[in-house]
């Protein structure tokens, strides 16, 4: 089932929808602005996303983001924007449980590509 603005989400309910890691899927929508649900658990690619910021939410577990110049580690109820262009490499010991914020239509791998990029624009 998809909402799009007309019930609330509950994001435990969503997270127990699915299985797949690092396949993104979208829980809401405002204006242009996704929320997106990923379960993540190893390493992802280096990736960057030219033209928007990435906001990253832990929800439960606990995940690194490495920059080429610094490391930033998150747990359960923290945050980090991603400014546009940055390189970035998600990455988690665990599996963790994470909310992206990105305009719709972003790709996972950003121009990077390869075997991770998961299909876009995916509801639950």
């Amino acid at each position: 089932m998809t909402t799009k603005g007309t019930d609330k989400v509950n994001i435990a309910d969503k997270f127990s929808l699915f299985d797949e890691l690092w396949t993104p899927k979208v829980i809401a929508q405002m204006n242009q602005v996704q929320f997106k649900l990923v379960k993540i658990h190893g390493e992802f690619t280096w990736h960057s996303h030219e033209h928007t910021d990435e906001v990253f939410m832990v929800i439960s577990g606990h995940m690194t983001i490495e920059l080429r110049d610094k490391t930033i580690a998150l747990s359960a109820g923290e945050m980090f924007v991603i400014p546009k262009g940055v390189e970035h490499k998600p990455y988690a010991q665990e599996l963790c449980q994470v909310m992206i914020i990105e305009p719709q239509g972003v790709i996972n791998t950003g121009d990077t590509g390869g075997a991770l990029t998961a299909e876009n624009d995916v509801w639950i």
